[in-house]
């Protein structure tokens, strides 16, 4: 087992609650409420600003040019797709590009961000790697999963939700993250963090 699967064992429990939370189960059953899920959407856009501020340092950190690409390629299917996505919705909803300025962090989502931010600048590549690993690999496992399940909600932000993130450039960025941790050669102080 490598260290990306101890760290994962390590936090089991949480994990389950995270992949099969109801938010995700209703997403996947189609009966999610839209309200739920556009201030979850709008929460999420804000934080893809602080998530494209850890790709980039994590790209300025990187110790070859391959890690730089990797990093690079993902950022770029992120902002191409997921914030396309974003930008689609807000439209459809009527919101201006002053109302999407105009949105505000809630708590959680401001702790979390700023924890990220702060990680981005302090920590060495393979803390912003790992970080990474813990926000997406949840992400490709609860979409796996209701793929698997046969789920496909007749709402089209559902299904888009789910269908990002099970992708193949996720699956490719997740595999290439839990490799890079896993030959990882990290202090017994880093492993903590």
């Amino acid at each position: 087992m490598g260290l990306s699967d101890d760290l994962k064992s390590g936090v089991g429990q949480l994990w389950e609650k995270v992949v099969t939370h109801p938010f995700v189960l209703e997403l996947g059953e189609g009966t999610l409420p839209q309200d739920t899920f556009n201030t979850y959407f709008e929460q999420d856009y804000l934080f893809l600003r602080d998530w494209a501020i850890l790709f980039s340092l994590a790209t300025a950190k990187a110790p070859d040019f391959d890690s730089a690409r990797q990093t690079v390629g993902f950022l770029y299917l992120g902002l191409g797709g997921e914030e396309g996505l974003f930008q689609q919705a807000f439209r459809e909803r009527g919101l201006s590009r002053e109302d999407v300025a105009a949105l505000e962090y809630s708590p959680t989502t401001l702790h979390y961000s700023g924890y990220l931010r702060r990680l981005a600048y302090e920590g060495s590549f393979i803390e912003v790697i790992a970080t990474l690993l813990a926000v997406e690999w949840p992400y490709l496992d609860w979409a796996q999963r209701l793929d698997a399940a046969g789920k496909h909600p007749h709402n089209h932000y559902y299904q888009t939700w789910i269908d990002l993130h099970i992708s193949d450039g996720m699956k490719d960025f997740v595999g290439w993250m839990r490799r890079t941790v896993d030959v990882a050669e990290v202090s017994s102080s880093q492993r903590a963090r």
